[in-house]
């Protein structure tokens, strides 16, 4: 489960049934969003919208509600009603969270100082099928104002999340999603970021708006250059196994493995 439909997740209003087809059209898969992206008061048609507008079950994601909510119970009961198998729970802290989830495929999603502190023990969960970072949301639990400098760079607290978040997630063989870029006109800066995302082991990163999807995309696809490089370094290596030197660089068996995840990325197969 670590690709997690790929690299592209793009949140969509649950209650604008208008955009879901339009916003699948364009990313990877579409998480449907209950919480942050629906007023409360809009929360029951936002559940109807949900169970009347199927979209594909293997490329839908539905965000709902934290435990232990007014709006977590009203979420389920909506989602036991449609055939999405996958579920993002908002503001996970504990396994006790994921009490009423099994059966379905959950993504943890880390966005609280405790959720950060769990994020170790919610990856061990067996139907944990991989862990988000969230970093505004992080800094409100912390009392802090935000999570990046006046330059765009993240702070380093914020920084410190996304390692955890990563390390506990891949540690256990589950899928990594990185956190969202609100500036959305900047699509240089997220694709520094994305790349950032992939060269660093996260599976995917998360979008807010359909026009972030084709830069993650492309910031998560090898270049053909970097693929051929990599086919070339693995044929050299069935040629001449162990450590031994290709273009004036020395390769042992972590560079080998990070050229055939280049591969994999690249939609290449990988020799065998």
């Amino acid at each position: 489960m670590a690709s997690l439909m790929g690299p592209a997740l793009l949140f969509c209003p649950a209650g604008r049934p208008d955009r879901y087809a339009k916003a699948l059209a364009r990313a990877d898969a579409v998480i449907l969003d209950l919480e942050d992206a629906v007023a409360p008061a809009d929360r029951k048609a936002a559940r109807e919208a949900l169970c009347a507008h199927p979209l594909e079950p293997d490329r839908t994601i539905v965000r709902v509600n934290a435990a232990g909510t007014p709006d977590h119970g009203p979420d389920l009961e909506a989602l036991h009603r449609t055939g999405y198998r996958t579920v993002m729970l908002a503001k996970a802290e504990t396994g006790r969270d994921l009490a009423l989830l099994g059966g379905y495929q959950v993504l943890a999603l880390c966005e609280t100082a405790r959720g950060i502190q769990a994020a170790p023990a919610l990856a061990a969960l067996e139907n944990v099928a991989g862990l988000m970072w969230g970093a505004e949301d992080l800094m409100a639990s912390l009392g802090g104002t935000s999570s990046r400098t006046a330059g765009g760079a993240y702070r380093d607290i914020a920084r410190y999340a996304r390692t955890q978040v990563l390390l506990a997630a891949r540690a256990r063989g589950k899928a990594a999603i990185d956190s969202v870029y609100l500036d959305i006109e900047d699509l240089a800066g997220l694709a520094a970021e994305a790349g950032d995302a992939a060269a660093s082991g996260f599976s995917a990163k998360a979008a807010i708006h359909p026009g972030q999807a084709e830069a993650i995309r492309g910031a998560f696809r090898p270049t053909a250059e970097e693929a051929d490089y990599a086919a070339d370094l693995l044929e050299a290596d069935r040629r001449e196994p162990g450590v031994f030197s290709f273009r004036g660089r020395m390769v042992d068996a972590p560079l080998l493995r990070h050229a055939e995840q280049t591969l994999r990325r690249a939609g290449r197969q990988v020799p065998r």
